[in-house]
């Protein structure tokens, strides 16, 4: 068994992404944390901003409503299944520019950016080290990049024992199936960003917490398939998949009170100045 990841992991090949479906998964989570992540960047008005890895837009919403009329959001990712929503989402708004572009090889000048986010994505990418130095290269003098990443599957149970569990089923994708918390030590993420080039660096472990109503509202957007791990969950025979449900249910026993599900998620800021 495997699974036919496109670019960016979050996507088959050759398939569309159903945007609500991955919102259920995994925006509702990262939305929380967005508007840390532009502050860190420091984008303001009339902002050139960069938002690599954009998705489906989360971080460079938040980015538009900070930059005014005369700023400009580029949103780069390289699947276009996951920059589909995104140019949908901000259609009619001239503010914002959709890119397909390879953050380890950014097409972009040197210095033409006043910020630089990255949202949920560097932890994916095959050399993160290399898409910092990028960051860094087209940042102007003096500004500052900001990435968000997960934090260790202990501190992150709503995927960590998600992975822990299908991994089990799909051992030979177990590096795949845990990138989303490859960048957890917020030491090495440090020591990336100053190999990088930056300064003034500071990596701040970041807390929210928000309820599911059930156990069912937690699993049904796995089951819609939007995502990494929902698509390899739906990689296994359904025999699997039950068991793999049960499972998950059973080690998420600890978080339930009176039917709902409350979680806390840690997430890592990492932000620093060209």
């Amino acid at each position: 068994m495997s699974v036919n990841f496109g670019p960016g992991f979050h996507a088959a090949t050759g398939k569309r992404i159903d945007p609500g479906a991955y919102d259920r998964y995994l925006g509702r989570w990262s939305r929380l944390f967005v508007p840390d992540v532009i502050t860190a960047a420091g984008v303001a008005t009339a902002h050139r901003v960069l938002d690599v890895a954009t998705g489906p837009g989360e971080a460079a919403s938040v980015a538009l409503s900070r930059i005014g009329p005369s700023g400009l959001v580029l949103g780069a990712d390289i699947s276009l299944a996951m920059l589909d929503p995104a140019k949908a989402r901000f259609a009619d708004d001239p503010r914002f520019r959709p890119v397909v572009a390879d953050g380890q090889a950014l097409p972009f000048a040197d210095g033409v950016f006043d910020s630089v986010t990255c949202q949920l994505g560097l932890m994916f990418f095959p050399d993160p080290a290399r898409g910092l130095r990028e960051f860094r290269r087209v940042l102007r003098p003096r500004r500052r990049a900001a990435v968000c990443v997960i934090s260790t599957r202990e501190r992150a149970p709503i995927w960590g024992v998600l992975a822990e569990t299908l991994s089990r089923y799909l051992p030979e994708q177990r590096e795949v199936l845990h990138l989303s918390i490859a960048l957890a030590d917020a030491r090495r993420l440090e020591q990336l960003m100053t190999a990088a080039g930056f300064q003034a660096i500071s990596v701040t472990p970041t807390t929210r917490e928000t309820p599911f109503e059930s156990f069912d509202d937690y699993w049904a957007p796995i089951e819609e398939g939007a995502g990494s791990l929902p698509l390899a969950y739906h990689s296994l025979p359904e025999p699997a998949r039950q068991a793999v449900r049960a499972e998950v249910r059973a080690r998420l026993a600890g978080f339930e009170t009176r039917g709902r599900l409350v979680m806390s998620l840690e997430m890592v800021i990492a932000a620093g100045r060209a």
